[in-house]
């Protein structure tokens, strides 16, 4: 049996707009309400999203996406005017990179999660970037 990732629930002030938010911008189908939870799909896996009664530890989550894709989703992040980062210490304000020789590009959602799409999985580009991504260490085997 190959294990995959099924789900992670995902905390949430408004579980419905959380998924809506995450499904308009990246252009998936609606969310699924089932319990606590507003279900958005992607690929194999889903994010739950669920109300927190407290305070929300933010996360990092990551989309690999084709090069139209990220066209059209970039648009819809500029045409909703909300702030993007080149990197995830959300320092290059404005920007996009172009580590291991594709694009990515970071945002927050309305809970403060650090969302970001990427058209090349890190360590695939077959060379060295300028400037390496700042989450990828060397391996020391």
């Amino acid at each position: 049996m190959a294990v995959r990732l099924n789900h992670t629930i995902v905390s949430a002030r408004d579980h419905s707009a959380s998924a809506r938010f995450l499904t308009e911008i990246l252009g998936l189908s609606a969310p699924v309400h089932l319990g606590p939870f507003a279900i958005v799909q992607v690929g194999d896996t889903s994010l739950d999203f669920m109300e927190s009664g407290g305070k929300i530890n933010t996360q990092h989550y990551a989309f690999l996406v084709t090069e139209l894709e990220f066209d059209e989703i970039f648009a819809r992040i500029r045409q909703r005017d909300l702030t993007y980062w080149a990197d995830p210490s959300q320092k290059q304000s404005g920007q996009i990179n172009e580590w291991d020789g594709g694009r990515g590009v970071y945002w927050e959602d309305p809970n403060g999660h650090l969302l970001e799409i990427i058209t090349r999985p890190y360590g695939t580009g077959g060379s060295q970037s300028p400037k390496p991504h700042p989450l990828l260490k060397a391996s020391k085997e």
